[in-house]
Order: C-alpha cells, then structure tokens, then sequence
C-alpha cells in the first residue's frame, strides 16, 4: 500500500485529537462520493436508480476530490449508482493517484472482464463488489480468483434482506475458499422501497458463527454488530457526498444536503455553528436504520477499535510474502 504524504497522517492525528478532546466526531475519516446515479440494476431495497440528480463535470468532479485531499479524510469511496458508467472513470482514477487519501472503488457490473480493471487497479487501494440477490449476480462469485488477480485488496460486498439470510453462509464459504474478504451489511430500508430489513438478532447471530466459523473473512467488525444490537451508534466520522457534489449533513438518511463541496472548504464548514447543529440532530435521531457506513466507521477512530475492525486483515498485515 502507496504512503500518503507525512502532512496528511498528521491532519488525522489531530483531528482524532480535537474530536476526543470535544467528545464529538467532528472531523470524518471516510468519505462515500457519488459519481453518477446510472446503474444498471433496479435492486429492490435500494432508491438511488431513481434519483435526477445532476452529475457534476471531470473538472468539478476534480475540485471534490482536491477538497477531500486537503481534509481530515483518509478513505474514499467511489459509488454509484455504478462509477464504471461514467465515461471519465479512468481520468479520476488515475487523478486520484495524485490525492492524499486511498482509494476504495465499489461496483456492482455484471461484465468487469469487458473493462480494463487490470489498469484501473493501478489506482486502487480495495476493491469492493457487490454481489448479492438484489443484483442478481451470485453467479460471479465463481469469479473471485479472477478478481483476486487484479487487485488482492479484493472484498465482497453483500447485502443481505430478511428473505436472503439462510443463503449468507455458502457465500463466506465461497470466499474463506478463494482467500478474499466480505463485508456483510443489512438492507437498510430506503425511502420509495419496501421494508427487507432482516431480523437483526437473527443477522448478528449468523454474522458471529460465520465470523468464528471462517475466520480472517468478514470484516464486519464486532463493534457495528453490538452498535445493531444496541439501535445506536451511529457516527459523523464518515460522509457521503452527492452527485452534485453537495454533502449530505450529517447522514444520508435524514436527506439533509448543505455545503457545496466544489466551492466549500470541508475541514471548514464542519467546524461551523450550522455543521454542529447537525450533528446534534444526529444525536438525537430515533431511526436507528443500522446504516453500515455510519455504525462502522466509529469502530476505525480509536486504537481498540482499530485493533478489533483489523482482525480480518492480521494475515496480511503479518505476512512476509507483501
């Protein structure tokens, strides 16, 4: 993994510091960036396919991603909709390589032998796909040696409904097998979708076995299922950006869009009076969605939960063979 520049790392420590110290995570790590709304798939549990939002051009696009690089955020997420459907992927990708964060790059295609991922793997740091009934590709999971080849920061995405949880240990077996990671999520119940929302002490039993079971697989970290089994935990140390480059503040779920990230400085505005404010709505909330992004994240901003969230990765880590 590529080293990002000494100024950045220390951004992170001390905006880890100032968040301990004001008991608030004001300053997020991990940020999901929109770049398009197109996808392929209608998946029932999910709305974005039916969003208008305009997308922003490469040149705005650019700035988003400059904004990022200048903040407290280490991780990025490209998502969709599907980001392969934009006809500019392979210049933000390889621009990317020039930002101070890693790159996470999420899909869900069908057909990723037809695009050059090979080259685009030169430019990300974990590759994530999403396979799962809703995308009605289980059948790529014959595939994972494959993927592997292209970038061994491979992991499976899967989000699992109340009607598709029987079916969740096959797909652990199916990765343990191939030596690749997955990230195992409930579907979290959208607004315009149906409630497929799984029984979450029946998901967070399942998802522990499998853990034991398979071990150095799913990287579902303990502290997200205990934060499900609590109905909160929720955390503004990770954002999501929308097409249009606007934040959504604090969570996606509550669809609140405020500051212009193509002309607002990020590490700014979150130290605001507005910003704040929202986080306190955050607080309070009572939807208690088990968002994966928003539950997890907090498990990456302390040392103990670091050391737990790593456990899938102590191979790796430990190797001699990197």
């Amino acid at each position: 993994m590529r080293f990002l520049p000494a100024s950045k790392y220390a951004r992170i420590a001390e905006s880890l510091l100032k968040n301990k110290i004001k008991g608030e995570d004001i300053f997020p790590f991990y940020a999901s960036l929109k770049l398009t709304n197109k996808c392929r798939f209608r998946c029932k549990f999910c709305n974005v396919w039916m969003e208008t939002t305009p997308e922003l051009n490469t040149k705005k696009m650019k700035k988003v991603l400059d904004n990022l690089s200048d903040s407290s955020v280490i991780l990025v997420s490209f998502e969709g909709g599907e980001p392969l459907l934009r006809p500019d992927i392979a210049e933000l990708l390889e621009y990317v390589s020039t930002k101070a964060f890693y790159l996470l790059f999420t899909t869900s295609e069908r057909r990723l032998e037809r695009y050059p991922m090979e080259e685009y793997s030169k430019y990300i740091d974990f590759l994530h796909i999403s396979i799962d009934e809703g995308h009605k590709n289980l059948y790529m999971f014959k595939n994972l040696e494959q993927y592997k080849k292209w970038n061994e920061n491979v992991c499976i995405q899967t989000v699992v409904t109340v009607d598709d949880l029987p079916e969740l240990e096959w797909k652990v077996k199916r990765c343990y097998e191939a030596g690749v990671k997955i990230v195992i999520m409930p579907a979290v119940h959208l607004d315009k979708t149906e409630n497929y929302y799984p029984d979450t002490e029946k998901f967070i039993n399942t998802t522990l076995a499998l853990k034991t079971k398979y071990p150095r697989t799913i990287i579902s970290p303990d502290r997200y299922l205990k934060a499900l089994n609590n109905g909160s935990g929720c955390s503004s140390s990770s954002i999501i950006i929308d097409v249009d480059g606007r934040l959504f503040y604090p969570c996606r779920k509550l669809d609140i869009k405020t500051a212009d990230l193509t002309e607002v400085d990020l590490h700014s505005y979150l130290q605001s009076d507005e910003a704040k404010a929202y986080r306190r709505r955050m607080a309070q909330c009572n939807y208690h969605c088990g968002w994966y992004q928003y539950f997890a994240t907090p498990s990456f901003t302390t040392i103990s939960g670091i050391f737990d969230a790593l456990k899938p990765y102590w191979g790796y880590i430990f190797s001699t063979k990197r």
